[in-house]
Formats: C-alpha cells, structure tokens, sequence
C-alpha cells in the first residue's frame, strides 16, 4: 500500500464521500432483506456524547520470530519453499488467535538476507547454504508482509547491525557477506565474526541495507535488538584499536568508551532520521539490554550495557531518535537486583519526549527455566497497569512456546490477558491525519460488509461491538483486504484504520 496522499486530496475526498453517505445508506437498507438493519453515519465532532471506547482495544502486543540458528522459522534448513510457507502461516494464524498484532522477523542476523537482496547473501538459516535463494523462488520477507497484513498484523524488519557470523555457524561466507566486503574490519571475537561499528564503510553499508527495505517492502517498522558492540567476552578487549587510532589521527579526544558509544549514537540518529524521510510512517524500535547501569534504579546489580556494549539508549529515549524502546526485563517480578517491576517504573521515568514503551519479556524461561506461566501473565498485567505512563506493551521472546503452546501458554494468555484483540497505540509525533470512513456499508444475515479502501491509505478496519455498559468493545481487526464480516445481532461501529493506527469517524451498524 502507498503512504496517504497530500491534504488537498484528503479532504476533497472526504468532501465527497459524506456528501454521498445518506444516499449511500439509504440503498444499503432498501437492499437489506434478511435482518432489519439501522446503518448511521457518524462525522467528526457529531457526536453529543462521544463512545467510550474500552482501553484495552489500544495495546503493542508483539513476539519476536527468531532466525538465526533457525530458533522459531523455519526448524531447519532442509525445507521446501512451500513447507517453510505453511510453517509461517501457521505462526501467524496462531498469532491472529492470540490476539498478538506485531510480528517482530528477524531478517538480516548475519551480514545476511530474508528477502532478495542485491547488496547481501540468501541466509544460510534459509537455504542450508549462504547465498542460495529458496527454491522454488519466492521472497520470505515479501511473503511474510503481505500475509501479515491480509490478517490484520504489522511486520517488524529485526536487523542485527553487526554481527556477521555465529558463533555455531559451520558454513562459508559469501563474497557479498559484509565480512568478505570489508576483511579489514571484520573480526573473529570469542567465536564470532564481528564488524567494526567504528569504520564508516560498515556504518554505511548497514545503513544502506536497512534503507534498501524500507524503500523495497511494506514493512511497519524496523527493529534493533541488544547486539551493538558485543558482549565481552573473558576479559579479551575488542579488537578495534587501529579504527580508534585512526579516530585519533585525525584529531579525536574522545576516550575509547565514549568513541565506541558515539559510533553507534551516530548509526542510531541517521537511520531514524533516513527511514522517516524515505516513508514517515515506518517505526523505527529498538530492544536493549534490561539494565543501562547498576544502581539504576537504586538496588539494581547486574551488567551494564552502557559500559560494555557501548549502548546508550537512555540517550535515544531523551533526543527521540527511537519511535519505541522495548528494553529487555528478562527477569522476575520479586528478586530485588533485577526487579521487573522497579526496572520498568526507571525505563518510564527515561522518556521526557513521550516516546513509547513497550517491554520485551522472556517467555521461552517458561521451558529452559521452569517459570510458571503466571509470571509471564502477571508480568503483562504489571506492564499495562503503567498505561497511563507510556507502557503500552510487550514483546515476547521468543515464538516457539506460543508456537508449541508449552505449559499450556497459549490458553492461559487467551483466557487472561489476551482474551480481546486490541491495535498498536498511536505515535501522534508521527502522524494524525485520520483515513477516511468506510463506505458502502450494509448488512446481510448475520454479516456486515463494506467496499474496498480505492486510497491505498487503510491498513486494518476495526469492529466494535456495544456491551451493556454502552461501551465499545474492540472485537475484529480485519485486514485491509476486507470486506465482510460474520456477526451476532448487536450494535456495531465499524472504522477505518491507517498504517500509523489512526481512526477515522465511526460507522454505526444496528443489527436487530
């Protein structure tokens, strides 16, 4: 889909389109002969008493689906283009009965593509061989994004900016892989092939690979994780001493700690500015390490990623060059040293600008662990108790127990926290302008329907249905694809939603 078209176009249109809703209706009722129908179309500021609309219908529910050493798509690499189809569908669909909304795919994890790519190599992840394409032919990430918005979910491109090769990996680098590109700064680092984010040539070709998709694919975001510079390992110092001397010959005070920090500050700032200037409504995330430094908040031990991988995304948060930050809380609620709870209440604290949070959770602890699935839920539940301060999510590591549903997951999350569907809060810093309203709307039995978005600007419709308490409940998010929907005799309101989960005015369709 494109992105929405100028002002001028909008509210022409949106002219038009009221001017010919009674009519409109009028025909839709007189076509109606199973069910006696009341269709009312509602503008902007009409209403007297403005619908309540239940909060939980507005909540970042995402998992991330992990790539690399084939952890949750495909299982191996052995499958035929269409098993590694039907094993995707199957993880969507299974999202779609979650009530989830954001698939986070893990497509470049090693200097390398899950689409095609001309500045990188086919995954091994992918293939069984680094470079190889899928056969028969298709493009994953291409297939991915539009079975994801036929259901109503937004696709996530996860990128690892540096790492080049696994440390497991047993296979032969391609000559597009970046380590091949650029040998003088790749570097073997506790078993691992690592670039160095202090060489402008691999801070360019990163930034050129991701800019490639934004302006290639349909995707809603782009996605970092916690890998900048890599964990250390045993004491050994990373080795980019000549890249920091050549800094230095050219007149650079800053001490390495502060250097290697800049470096990724750099990356961070110019591609959040480069992908809004290609298409202003692709997000732009960032998952980090849990813990900037101990003693943040007070009691608080553990790791410090601010010394260590040189990440600062305290810093990202202050100058909004991140559009949400999902730091990693991969512990439990009780233990004092790594409290969710105290860990979460600091990260909120961090967001003068009003950026969103949403919390990234390690729901596969539930099977390498032994955690009760209780602490996932009750940890989602600590999440959304802080709404009112920007928490307004989770991401859950990883697939594979949803996909499986170890302990029963999948049924404690649908009974529980998940039991309704709920869409992606609003970045109003982003965009505000609202789609317009749907059109041709009628009723049949026991179906509503509606006629195609022609805008290109509607991304999912949202059905809300009118509970006894004269609340409306979100009940459908539905593909921008459709057209119809199967209901129960009620009071609905239908809207069209765009990609940066705007609504427009309401539609309200009395089923009787």
């Amino acid at each position: 889909m494109e992105a929405a078209q100028s002002s001028t176009e909008h509210a022409t249109r949106t002219q038009l389109n009221r001017r010919y809703m009674v009519l409109g209706a009028i025909m839709g009722l007189l076509a109606s002969t199973v069910l006696v129908v009341t269709v009312v179309f509602v503008t902007e500021g009409a209403y007297t008493d403005v619908p309540k609309v239940d909060p939980r219908s507005r909540e970042f529910r995402g998992v991330w689906v992990a790539t690399v050493e084939n952890i949750d798509w495909p299982s191996n690499t052995s499958l035929s283009a269409e098993q590694q189809k039907r094993e995707l569908i199957a993880i969507l669909d299974r999202m779609v009965e979650l009530n989830l909304n954001a698939l986070v795919f893990q497509i470049r994890p090693t200097g390398d593509a899950f689409y095609a790519s001309q500045l990188e190599p086919w995954s091994y992840y992918l293939t069984g061989r680094q470079g190889a394409p899928p056969s028969p032919y298709y493009d994953p990430l291409q297939f991915a994004t539009t079975e994801c918005h036929k259901r109503g979910l937004q696709l996530h491109a996860w990128f690892n900016p540096y790492r080049a090769r696994h440390k497991l990996a047993n296979y032969s680098l391609t000559e597009t892989n970046m380590a091949r590109r650029f040998p003088q700064y790749a570097y073997v680092y506790d078993g691992y092939v690592w670039m160095d984010p202090g060489a402008a040539d691999v801070q360019n070709h990163t930034y050129d690979v991701i800019i490639d998709v934004v302006r290639r694919y349909d995707v809603d975001a782009i996605h970092f994780d916690d890998y900048f510079y890599p964990y250390p390992a045993g004491g050994v110092e990373f080795p980019d001493t000549a890249t920091f001397q050549a800094y230095q010959s050219t007149g650079g005070t800053m001490p390495k700690s502060d250097w290697r920090r800049d470096n990724v500050n750099k990356l961070l700032k110019r591609l959040y500015e480069g992908i809004h200037a290609e298409k202003h409504y692709v997000k732009f995330g960032v998952s980090p390490f849990g813990i900037w430094k101990p003693g943040h908040p007070e009691g608080i031990e553990g790791f410090s990623q601010y010394d260590s991988l040189y990440a600062d995304p305290k810093l990202w948060l202050e100058q909004g060059w991140v559009d949400y930050l999902a730091p990693q809380l991969y512990w439990m609620i009780d233990p004092p040293q790594q409290s969710y709870p105290a860990l979460l209440d600091w990260w909120l604290d961090q967001n003068p600008l009003q950026r969103h949070i949403y919390t990234g959770n390690y729901l596969s602890r539930i099977f390498t662990d032994g955690w009760p699935v209780s602490e996932l839920v009750n940890q989602v539940k600590i999440s959304r108790d802080r709404a009112d301060r920007l928490s307004l999510g989770n991401i859950m590591f990883s697939m594979k127990p949803f996909r499986d549903n170890i302990s029963g997951v999948v049924d404690s999350f649908k009974s529980d926290v998940y039991s309704q569907p709920a869409m992606p809060p609003v970045m109003t810093w982003l965009d505000t302008q609202a789609p317009d309203p749907p059109t041709g709307v009628k009723a049949g039995e026991r179906e509503i329907t509606w006629n195609m978005d022609q805008t290109g600007v509607v991304q999912t419709w949202a059905l809300y249905r009118q509970n006894q308490d004269n609340i409306w409940e979100l009940v459908h998010v539905l593909g921008y694809n459709t057209t119809s929907v199967k209901v129960d005799a009620a009071t609905y309101l239908l809207r069209a939603v765009d990609r940066m989960g705007n609504e427009s005015s309401d539609v309200i369709v009395t089923v009787s």
